[in-house]
């Protein structure tokens, strides 16, 4: 029912791509997803390239289904990461935080489907002329860093403006949302608040069940001032830095208290003074389970929709 471009794209049953999470989407988490019918990302993030080829082999040791890895263009690694990926045959790569043009050729070259995130229409429109095979729409609703546009506002734009399959993130996770995503025109979504939230995340299980006790305005953004805001659930280290952005901190500063923070509370569990990223999805998110459940209950949900939809016709909303 849900067998769309993306789908053949990158070789899935599901078009559903799990986000690439810094310290959180590890290969442990990225074959559960692939397993079960979805892309698995492995996210680089600020990692050492050996630690990400180590990732890599470690997923291939496990899975024969489609990955991708998640590259931080600003990482200092980048370059080094770009490497590996095409040494390795890496099926697919996503990025983030800036534009990987200068990369393309070389991707290609090595067959591997290319998948930016963009937070704008001229960014999408940009990347699709340099040759990238679809893009991510990813609204302000995400965790982690983010754009200023919401999905609902984003993704229609976007799919108006490029010809290649666009991939939905930010504020998904569930069957609703998912099927809200494709009424759009997305032709795909990518969750990763709700992964977080699964059985085979290797997250501490304090930061998982930060997520799962959240409530609906505990996501909120950090780093405004910086012109690289960050959404987070409200906790201490989460007041600490709001309140030094209103007293006009330096960048400086504010980059060092931060540093760290996000391994602090996903390695170590200490989800008080680490930064523990989440989207505005959290305060839907009530259980932990696997992601194969995760996803088949996703599927179902919008599966049953679309049948409640069908059983109107005839009635007002179809005179």
């Amino acid at each position: 029912m849900f067998d769309t471009r993306i789908c053949r794209l990158l070789g899935i049953e599901y078009p559903i791509i799990q986000g690439g999470m810094a310290w959180v989407a590890t290969h442990e988490l990225a074959v559960a997803v692939s397993e079960a019918g979805g892309l698995g990302i492995i996210a680089a993030g600020n990692a050492p390239p050996d630690v990400i080829r180590e990732e890599i082999i470690n997923f291939k040791k496990k899975s024969q289904k489609p990955f991708g890895v998640n590259i931080m263009l600003m990482s200092p690694f980048a370059e080094d990461i770009v490497g590996i990926i095409c040494e390795e045959r890496v099926p697919v790569v996503t990025t983030g935080a800036g534009n990987p043009g200068k990369y393309i050729d070389k991707f290609k070259k090595h067959r591997i489907k290319v998948i930016p995130v963009v937070p704008t229409v001229s960014l999408a429109k940009r990347l699709e002329r340099i040759g990238v095979d679809a893009v991510i729409a990813e609204g302000t609703e995400a965790g982690g860093h983010i754009g200023e546009l919401t999905t609902m506002a984003l993704v229609p734009q976007i799919v108006d403006a490029v010809d290649i399959p666009v991939i939905a993130a930010g504020g998904i996770g569930d069957g609703r949302g998912f099927l809200a995503a494709l009424s759009l025109g997305a032709e795909g979504v990518q969750m990763g608040t709700r992964f977080v939230c699964s059985t085979e995340c290797t997250a501490h299980d304090n930061y998982k069940e930060m997520i799962v006790k959240s409530k609906d305005r505990d996501a909120v953004v950090t780093g405004r001032s910086t012109g690289r805001p960050v959404r987070v659930l409200k906790n201490n280290f989460a007041k600490e830095y709001l309140e030094l952005e209103k007293k006009g901190t330096p960048f400086e500063e504010l980059e060092s208290l931060g540093a760290g923070r996000l391994r602090l509370a996903v390695k170590e569990g200490e989800v008080t003074v680490g930064s523990v990223m989440a989207g505005q999805i959290a305060g839907l998110i009530k259980d932990i389970k696997p992601c194969r459940k995760i996803i088949e209950d996703i599927v179902k949900e919008a599966e049953l929709m679309l049948k409640n939809i069908a059983s109107l016709k005839g009635g007002v909303f179809f005179e």
